[in-house]
Parts: structure tokens; C-alpha cells; sequence
């Protein structure tokens, strides 16, 4: 190498003294450089071992969820101490309910009377991660129903009858925007599979949305969740009345100890009517108190009573409302 010099060059002449010194510089600058690539050679095949090491040591393999097609069901864990079946709340789910509701009617003589209509409800959710932060939910909705509303074809004598009420399946996206907000959007179908004595009649469509800001100054799993829905029939019977209403559920969950909680209007029941006019209608607005109390047994099953009463009937969806849930999650 030009940096190796002999012990004949040290004393050669003039300026033998500059050839020696930058004879030297050169001999450092090489050596340096060779150092480098030596410890950089040196650190790849360390990182390349360790590399192989860690590759070869055993991890525990992810417990896959069942799926349909590239559609994975969602996890029911960490999902808060809120109850389940909430519309935001993306879950595997079977609900039965019973709910019993009174509403104003007219006997055979025209004159007021009450029915008293008793639901019995088989309710299915199933809920797909499209990613991450995006859930792609189906539900469905199979009602048993039990009336005694006089009627001259189907029940002359007001005696309690029972059939299958209208039946419906809804579709919705939910978008977890942070660990603070969540929305969501869809739509439900409802078909007039109850008749006209146990049904509306009517095939109906409605667009549902809301959003969810969580709460957890108060406690975990509370939260603000209002919700809006838009019922609409667009075919059917033609002699059964028509249905346009707008549906409000302003809907406050408080998480209680021992996994008790409390919900403020639950259901979307306050109601502003478009349509045409319901029996003992005086005005368009129906607004309840309407209010949840359940308790989450484990984390796979809970129990919920909710209780609605009018505050303001010109609108009269119901005299009296009480429903019965016991959800199971999987």
C-alpha cells in the first residue's frame, strides 16, 4: 500500500521530513476506514443472528375468529361496562325480549277503548370488522305478538290473539373514530309479515344514525348516544294508514357499580308524526319519559327492564310501555 514506507525514506534529503508526516496521515487515514468497515460488517452479522434467533423461538399463535369469507366477526371483549345490544355497540348478540304496551283504540261501536299488545321478540345481531376502526353489523327482528284489539273479521269478542307480528332486517356501518367518538349510519327493512290485525300493513324503510361521545369522567362505559330515525312506508295495503314519522332516542347511559347501569331514553320513542293521523291524534308530537335499569351478569350475559310513560300524547304511540331484555353475547 502507498501508506507502508521504508526506514531508508525517514532521513532521505530535503522535505524528507513533510514526505514522512504525510506519509503518516495516510497510514492513520487507512486504518481508520478499514476499522470502520470492520465494525459495520461486525454489527450486520449481529443483527442478522439475532434476527435468525428470534425467528426461531416459539410465539403463541392468535386464536382466529370465525369468519365469513374476508369478513371476520367482532370481538365481544373490551366492550366496556355498558349493556349490550346498544346500535353503536358492535356485538355478536342474541336478545329475547318481552315488552307488553298499551295504546288507545276503539271498540266495535267506535268507542275508545284500550289495547293491550304483548311482544314477544327474537332479536339477532352479528357484527364484521372491515378494519380496524370500521364494523359492518346485520340485525334481524322475529316478533311473536299477542292483541286484543276488537276487531269484526279477526277478534269481534276483544279476547287476547296470537300470531307473528312484522318482521324486519337492518344493515349498518360503525366508524370508531376514537377512543371518545364513534357514529354509525344504516338502514332497516320492514316487512308487513304480520297482516294487517298483528302489522301495519305496510312494507317499510328506515334510516337510521347517531353517534356515541363516551363518558368516562362519570364512569367506564358511560356515554352520550343520540339517535334518529326515519320510518317510511312506501308500499302495502292500501287501506292501511300511512306511516311517516321522525324518531328520537337523545339516549344517556351511566355505568353503575357492581355492573348495574342506568340508561335515559333508550329506545327511539319521542316521535313527530308526518303521517296520517293515529287513533285519538291531536297534534304531532309524542314525548315519553322513558328510562333502563340492567345489570351485567358476566361479560356474556346481562338482564335490562325499561319503562316508558307519556309526558306529551298528542301524538299517541302508547298509554304505557314496559320491556324485558335478556341479552346473551358470543
Amino acid at each position: 500500500m502507498n501508506s507502508i514506507i521504508g526506514a531508508s525514506d525517514i532521513g532521505r534529503g530535503r522535505g524528507g521530513a513533510g514526505r514522512c508526516a504525510r506519509a503518516i496521515l495516510c497510514a492513520t487515514r487507512d486504518l481508520l476506514f478499514a476499522a470502520r468497515w470492520s465494525l459495520l460488517r461486525g454489527w450486520s452479522v449481529a443483527a442478522f443472528v439475532a434476527l435468525r434467533a428470534t425467528a426461531g423461538l416459539p410465539q403463541e399463535a392468535p386464536v382466529p375468529l370465525p369468519s365469513l369469507g374476508p369478513l371476520t366477526l367482532t370481538s365481544n371483549q373490551d366492550q366496556g361496562e355498558g349493556p349490550a345490544g346498544d346500535p353503536l355497540t358492535p356485538q355478536n348478540l342474541l336478545q329475547l325480549e318481552y315488552q307488553v304496551k298499551t295504546t288507545p283504540g276503539t271498540n266495535l261501536n267506535g268507542e275508545p277503548d284500550t289495547v293491550t299488545t304483548d311482544t314477544t321478540k327474537l332479536r339477532g345481531d352479528l357484527s364484521f370488522n372491515l378494519s380496524p376502526y370500521w364494523q359492518l353489523v346485520f340485525r334481524g327482528d322475529l316478533p311473536y305478538v299477542a292483541k286484543d284489539a276488537q276487531n269484526s273479521e279477526t277478534n269481534p269478542d276483544g279476547a287476547f290473539v296470537y300470531g307473528w307480528g312484522d318482521s324486519d332486517v337492518q344493515a349498518a356501518l360503525i366508524n370508531e373514530i376514537n377512543a371518545r367518538w364513534k357514529a354509525g349510519a344504516g338502514v332497516r327493512f320492514i316487512a308487513p309479515t304480520g297482516g294487517d290485525y298483528f302489522g301495519s300493513g305496510k312494507w317499510q324503510v328506515q334510516p337510521v344514525a347517531g353517534f356515541r361521545y363516551a363518558l368516562p369522567e362519570i364512569s367506564k362505559g358511560s356515554y352520550f348516544e343520540p339517535l334518529m330515525r326515519w320510518t317510511y312506508s312506501f308500499a302495502g295495503d292500501p287501506t292501511k294508514k300511512n306511516i311517516n314519522n321522525l324518531q328520537l332516542a337523545p339516549m344517556v347511559n351511566f355505568s353503575l357499580p357492581d355492573r348495574w347501569f342506568f340508561t335515559l331514553y333508550p329506545s327511539t320513542d319521542i316521535r313527530w308524526n308526518f303521517g296520517d293521523a293515529a287513533t285519538g291524534q291531536t297534534g304531532r308530537l309524542f314525548l315519553p319519559f322513558d328510562a333502563r335499569i340492567g345489570k351485567k351478569f358476566s361479560d356474556l350475559f346481562n338482564v335490562s327492564l325499561e319503562v316508558g310513560v307519556p309526558i306529551i300524547k298528542r301524538y299517541p304511540v302508547y298509554n304505557f310501555m314496559t320491556a324485558l331484555r335478556f341479552n346473551l353475547t358470543f
